[in-house]
This record gives C-alpha cells, sequence and structure tokens, in this order.
C-alpha cells in the first residue's frame, strides 16, 4: 500500500510541486473562479491557485498530506477521487501528478465531470505511456529473482494519448489538447529515497529484512542509465498533459462503452517496451 509522510514528500519529492507551474500556466486561473483540486498533497502548488485569487476546495486521499494542506490555510478534505460527490460546483478541475495513481480511471473522470459546471475546464497532468520505464523493468527483474511477479503490485495508470482521449470524450469532455512529452526529471536525492517514497507497492512485496537489498539491487543496475557524472538521478518520466471542458453530459451516461485502447505492455513482457 502506498502512504504518504509530508515531511519526507517535501525532503524527497518536492519537484513535483515545483514542475506544476507550466500547469497552472495552461489552467490561467482567474479572480472568483471555483476550482477543485484534485489530489493536493501538502498543497504547496495549490497555495498557487489561492494567490491567483480562486475559491478552492482541495481534496486528497492522504490524511497527512490533507492536514499538511490545511496547516497552510487550504480548504483540504480526505476524499477517494473514485468517489467524489460535488454536482456542477466547480468552474475548474485541477489536477497535478496524481490520476497515475488511480486504477480506476473511468470512476474519476466521471466524478470530475460531474463536479464540473457545463463548460467548465479540466487542467490535468499525469504520468504517460513509458513513464519510469526503466524503473519499472529494473524493479520487475529484481522482484523476480525472489518469484514475485512486479505486474501484481505496480500501482500505476500510464495511459498513452489516444486511450486517455478517448476516455475523456466518452465521459463527456471536448478534449482542447493533450500532449505526451518526455520529461528527465532530475531527482534531489538519491533513487532509493525516490524507491521508498514512491515505489512502496513494489517494496512491500518483500519481507521488511529484504527491502534494503532491493533498493540497492535496483540502484545498481539503474546507475549506469539514470545517474549522471554529476552524480544527479535522473527519472526517465514521461507526461501526459490535458486541456478539455464539460459538455455537460457523457456518452457512457447513455450505456454508451468508453472507446479503449489495448492496455500497453508492462515491464517483462514478452514484447514491446514497458508502458
Amino acid at each position: 500500500m502506498q502512504t504518504w509522510n509530508p515531511e519526507r514528500y517535501a525532503t524527497h519529492a518536492r519537484f513535483v510541486s515545483d514542475l506544476g507551474q507550466p500547469l497552472l500556466d495552461l489552467l490561467a486561473p482567474r479572480p472568483g473562479e471555483r476550482v477543485l483540486d484534485v489530489g493536493c498533497g501538502d498543497g504547496a502548488l495549490t497555495e498557487r491557485l489561492v494567490a491567483a485569487g480562486c475559491r478552492v476546495v482541495a481534496i486528497d486521499s492522504s490524511t497527512a498530506q490533507v492536514r499538511a494542506a490545511r496547516a497552510r490555510g487550504i480548504d483540504a478534505r480526505v476524499a477517494d477521487a473514485c468517489a467524489l460527490d460535488f454536482e456542477r460546483e466547480f468552474d475548474a478541475v485541477f489536477s497535478n501528478a496524481v490520476l497515475h495513481w488511480i486504477t480506476d480511471p473511468d470512476a474519476a473522470l466521471a466524478g470530475m465531470r460531474r463536479a464540473l459546471a457545463p463548460g467548465g475546464r479540466l487542467v490535468a497532468e499525469l504520468g504517460g505511456h513509458g513513464c519510469v520505464a526503466a524503473v519499472r523493468e529494473a524493479l520487475a527483474i529484481v522482484l523476480d529473482r525472489r518469484g514475485i511477479d512486479a505486474e501484481s503490485c505496480d500501482p500505476w495508470y500510464f495511459p498513452t494519448e489516444a486511450e486517455y482521449r478517448a476516455r475523456l470524450e466518452a465521459h463527456g469532455f471536448a478534449v482542447d489538447t493533450i500532449r505526451l512529452f518526455p520529461r528527465a526529471t532530475r531527482l534531489p536525492s538519491d533513487l532509493t529515497d525516490w524507491l521508498r517514497t514512491f515505489a512502496q507497492p513494489f517494496l512491500a512485496a518483500v519481507p521488511d529484512a529484504e527491502r534494503r537489498a532491493v533498493c540497492d539491487e535496483v540502484r545498481r543496475r539503474l546507475e549506469p542509465r539514470l545517474r549522471g557524472g554529476d552524480g544527479v538521478w535522473v527519472a526517465d518520466y514521461v507526461r501526459l498533459r490535458v486541456a478539455a471542458r464539460s459538455l455537460g453530459r457523457a456518452t457512457c451516461d447513455t450505456g454508451a462503452p468508453p472507446r479503449r485502447t489495448p492496455p500497453p505492455e508492462r515491464p517483462g513482457a514478452p514484447a514491446g517496451e514497458p508502458r
């Protein structure tokens, strides 16, 4: 199970909010707008929405992160992104680096569309097809040596551009822009800190006594690929950035199934690259 510690997050994952400004620019928040921030974390990026004059409600599944966001003066609430109960209350939904953690994307998209007033904006960025492929491949190899199928504990959903566009349209969104792009990301600390912060479900598959050895083995495998000559680790991130508008009604409301593309192959698959 993935859990979040605000202090560890601030030390090893602050780049997540630091790199969120282009997404805020895409949202172009206006004073007085009511904005729902889905997956606010500790509220570091949400503060910029408040500073822009927006009336913000922020949600996160982590009680600890919500407590940290409230300490910043944010109206933050513990909630499940797959079970949103808002109805046409917001001018915009904003989400940064969260939706790839949600393995039921249809439930999340349905709830976000319901939360929006007709014509309301969804601006989101998530991990996309190929995100941290090298890391996932190394984890799969290391866990396989211990008889563990990495796919069974993989917590991430990294869709292709075509797949996510189809889901958005099926859930009543008109897609204005959608772009998949690589974003090599310099890490503020060692790769093992990244693993302990973001890859807990993989590490939880082995006994406590073996987790350090797993991290060290993954680190050795990836050092030639992801560590620069200056000693800085650079994660092989791929991002999917979306701007869309609510049309007020989804095709799936009428029983039409969303169009889907075949799921990308995962690390360890017999053919193709990891998604």
